[in-house]
């Protein structure tokens, strides 16, 4: 279409010369005393144009004639700038295949031509080479590369110079990516060689943008774990989970994890009461810390009336109909109330007894009632319950229980072969 239009714009163009040139009976007369000349006026306009082709032709050739040493400077400048770039690819290359070393004398040899090549300009201010902006983000890049290559091969010294000077060279505003992903790396390097505390101070020096990215938090929670800083830790998984950083079953489980390292840093009530309140309630929610911290309270002598409160949320799940709670988790929870059996008070003793009512097949609850009658001197309730649940039992440590109990309370009726008989029983598990 194009093509179509400007050949019909030169067809315009040569209609309308020759119906101006053909019939053009006007002349230019040139005195030169003491001659004249008599020109036709077409003659004069193509003698202009001709002339004016020649001075033109004759301008460019005088430009290109003067340019030439810039040119020749720019492209000296090119050249240097194509094997700058080289190298940095070769060291990257190098870095990827596992050849350190090389890797290192690539990047040195890129900071060589760089350092050679400056940022040149011709005599117009023009720059013939490349910006201080690429300049400074390519000598940061190459110090990263020589301090990658020398953490590989564990030589410190040489990759804190390096870090150090990666670090010069993007301290300005325009390198402000770089910055961040130097301080990445050596955060990474950090946790390379298991020290935590540096690791966490590197990344206290990204900005508050870059902190929150998913890469620096998976990056402060190995650190926080490797510094046992258990809170921070445990802070940062739930910010990993709200981000997706994680499948929802594996971020359960890190949290769950991490709470329950904290439970276990507590050393007297008051510090795990404190730990316990510092969970948010999905957490307290989950069975296996309550069922944790309450065993964690009774076991620090705390309030063994709290630690039952805690309790409460997992003994309504084990109670439902389809209940998803293991019976790991439902022996765990009878064990930890059958520890503080003494001061059970009567709000939990009729929880057992409705439970016992609405499950009256269930092992477990048959047992946890009989100990609660038993803990009350309701002897002859405690044998009958006891007596259904010990041979039902599959748990080894609750079917010990039961039959000592049941041993104890013949010994009180003073039934010793019914005592010795339960002893046996105790004793083959």
């Amino acid at each position: 279409m194009r093509a179509a239009l400007w050949f019909m714009a030169l067809f315009g163009i040569a209609v309308a010369v020759a119906l101006f040139a053909g019939n053009n009976q006007a002349v230019v007369t040139v005195f030169w005393p003491p001659h004249r000349v008599d020109i036709s006026f077409n003659l004069m306009v193509l003698l202009l144009v001709g002339l004016f082709m020649l001075l033109h032709l004759a301008s460019r050739a005088l430009s290109a004639l003067f340019s030439l040493p810039v040119e020749a400077r720019r492209w000296r400048a090119q050249q240097k700038e194509r094997a700058m770039y080289g190298a940095l690819m070769d060291a990257l290359a190098h870095l990827m295949a596992g050849r350190y070393i090389r890797a290192s004398k690539s990047a040195q040899n890129a900071l060589a031509q760089e350092k050679s090549l400056g940022v040149a300009t011709d005599t117009s201010g023009h720059p013939t080479g490349h910006s201080d902006s690429l300049a400074s983000q390519l000598r940061s890049l190459s110090h990263l590369l020589v301090a990658e290559s020398a953490q590989a091969l564990q030589n410190k010294a040489l990759r804190n110079q390096h870090l150090q000077l990666a670090l010069q060279n993007s301290a300005a505003r325009h390198a402000q990516e770089v910055r961040e992903g130097v301080q990445f790396r050596a955060a990474r390097w950090a946790l390379e060689d298991h020290d935590a505390s540096a690791a966490l101070d590197w990344l206290g020096q990204l900005p508050q943008g870059a902190a929150r990215r998913t890469l620096a938090l998976r990056m402060k929670l190995r650190a926080a774990r490797y510094g046992h800083q258990t809170q921070q830790a445990l802070e940062t998984a739930r910010l990993l989970a709200k981000h997706r950083a994680f499948s929802p079953a594996a971020a359960q489980s890190i949290v769950r994890g991490l709470a329950l390292e904290l439970l276990n840093e507590a050393h007297d009530p008051v510090q795990l009461q404190q730990a316990w309140a510092w969970l948010d309630d999905s957490e307290r929610a989950m069975p296996e810390l309550a069922i944790h911290g309450a065993s964690r309270l009774m076991s620090l002598h705390g309030d063994a009336a709290l630690a039952r409160s805690w309790l409460v949320p997992v003994w309504v799940r084990m109670l439902e109909p389809r209940s998803e709670l293991g019976d790991n988790l439902r022996i765990k929870l009878i064990t930890v109330l059958e520890a503080g059996m003494d001061t059970l008070d009567a709000e939990w003793l009729a929880r057992i007894e409705a439970a016992h009512v609405s499950h009256p097949r269930d092992p477990k609850l048959q047992y946890l009632a009989g100990m609660a009658c038993l803990s009350r001197q309701l002897w002859g309730k405690a044998r009958q319950l006891l007596s259904q649940a010990a041979p039902a039992l599959q748990d080894k440590l609750l079917h010990r229980k039961a039959w000592r109990a049941l041993a104890v309370l013949a010994e009180q009726r003073e039934d010793e072969t019914a005592a010795i008989e339960a002893y046996k029983r105790a004793a083959q598990l």
